[in-house]
């Protein structure tokens, strides 16, 4: 340039980092884009064939839930419980010491992911999603692409540095490709997992997530989770709206954080894992009976909310439930993701509170609070800001107009967490640390 100026001045662009992104790299990450989706595909096969069998009909799964009997419902919850809790203890006795902490793995840059363990423990949470559990479908597809990730970084011998980047493209690959969000999966892999949105971690988890999604393509739909969604316009009362709730939202996310980070260290094990699931679901089955629409990940609340359909009260009635139900389930030992239920969560209760707030000051639909709140929830709760933004404008190809009010309340719901605790649903499970060992890389005791 005739300034004479460096090419690698502008920051985020000046060098790969410890991870070169060599040639042997990007065959490896393309392997593990491909790997993921196919990954991706299997498990929701999977889960689609067990939601069919378990609640058979001809609508969508909440609303074959809702047309079962009582019995059934209670049932299919016992079964998920049995099976659930007989297959996690026979995992846990058949792989000791094997670990499926990907967030732990990357963060901390030690150890490596179990690929039998991982498959082992994906299949199970989608087994019993299906069967009713409610708990979310993202744990799984996630967990895989990281495991594949793990396994060509061995084959391909790529550094340390490199596997590191490499498990994480692959666990954003795996959310990305079952939601059909490949923005969403990249900024997760860089916001969340690799803890940096340079372009040398950028690009390669857009293209590991690009890839995982287009091949899941083969079987899963390309189009949004949440269908016809109205395009919702921005009003002041929308505005004014998000930046009270923010700070509410953000207070529930820390309290909720800290609620799963106490189920997850203490946690059911040893033979106890046999008996939890079976209480745990069979109460989720008999509340259940009376809201059917906690049975699964949550897909059927935010759907509802999303187009604005339902009450006050039962809307808000399920956004306190939800988390309940949730928690009990992941504190049996049950393995499963909090994604979807929190983004549900969130959508009840901004529709809940978007019904009342409108009787007071008209301007904005129903379904424009949901969305709102959606992605304050899950953007606080994961701390990270950028990747909740993304993953509800790509999971509704919709909210651009409302994006201000959107940015407002996850913005200040994420500054109230970080305020407050700095905990997210991710950094909240990892596992206590082994007798004697230095905590390192920033991680919060």
């Amino acid at each position: 340039m005739p300034s004479q100026r460096g090419a690698m001045e502008q920051p985020n662009a000046r060098h790969d980092g410890a991870a070169a992104l060599t040639p042997m790299f990007w065959v490896a990450l393309v392997l593990t884009g491909v790997a993921a989706g196919l990954g991706g595909i299997a498990l929701m096969a999977l889960l689609f064939r067990v939601e069919a069998v378990a609640f058979p009909g001809g609508g969508a799964y909440l609303s074959n839930v809702a047309q079962a009997s009582s019995v059934r419902r209670v049932v299919s919850l016992l079964i998920a419980g049995v099976v659930g809790g007989v297959s996690i203890y026979l995992l846990r006795r058949w792989t000791p010491g094997e670990k499926t902490d990907l967030d732990d793995i990357v963060w901390t840059e030690s150890g490596d992911l179990s690929f039998r363990r991982c498959l082992g423990t994906a299949v199970i949470s989608e087994v019993i999603i299906g069967l009713g559990a409610s708990l979310g479908r993202e744990a799984a597809p996630k967990l895989m692409g990281g495991a594949w990730g793990s396994v060509l970084s061995r084959g391909f011998a790529l550094s340390a540095a490199q596997r590191r980047l490499l498990i994480a493209c692959g666990g954003g690959a795996g959310l990305a490709c079952v939601y059909n969000v490949p923005l969403g999966g990249a900024f997760f892999t860089a916001e969340i997992l690799y803890g940096t949105t340079s372009i040398a971690i950028l690009l390669p988890a857009l293209a590991c997530s690009g890839i995982a999604t287009m091949t899941a393509w083969l079987y899963l739909p390309n189009r949004a989770t949440y269908l016809d969604i109205a395009p919702y316009d921005w009003s002041p009362s929308l505005l004014t709206w998000a930046l009270l709730i923010g700070p509410f939202l953000g207070l529930a996310a820390t309290g909720y954080i800290r609620v799963i980070g106490w189920l997850s260290h203490y946690r059911v094990s040893g033979i106890g894992v046999l008996i939890a699931p079976i209480l745990a679901f069979g109460a989720l089955g008999l509340v259940g009976i009376a809201y059917p629409q906690l049975f699964g990940n949550g897909h059927g609340i935010a759907a509802a909310a999303f187009l604005g359909l339902g009450g006050a009260g039962l809307l808000l009635t399920l956004a306190i439930l939800k988390p309940i139900v949730t928690a009990v389930c992941l504190g049996s030992g049950a393995p499963g993701g909090l994604f979807t239920p929190i983004l549900s969560t969130g959508a009840a209760f901004g529709a809940g509170t978007g019904i009342l707030w409108t009787r007071m000051w008209p301007g904005s639909p129903v379904g424009a609070f949901a969305m709102v709140a959606a992605c304050a929830a899950i953007g606080a709760s994961m701390q990270a800001p950028l990747t909740g933004l993304a993953l509800v404008l790509e999971l509704t190809h919709g909210g651009f107009a409302i994006l201000p009010a959107m940015i407002a309340a996850t913005a200040t719901a994420t500054l109230v967490v970080r305020h407050l605790d700095g905990y997210s649903i991710y950094s909240a499970r990892l596992p206590a640390h082994p007798p004697g060992r230095i905590e390192s890389h920033g991680l919060a005791s």
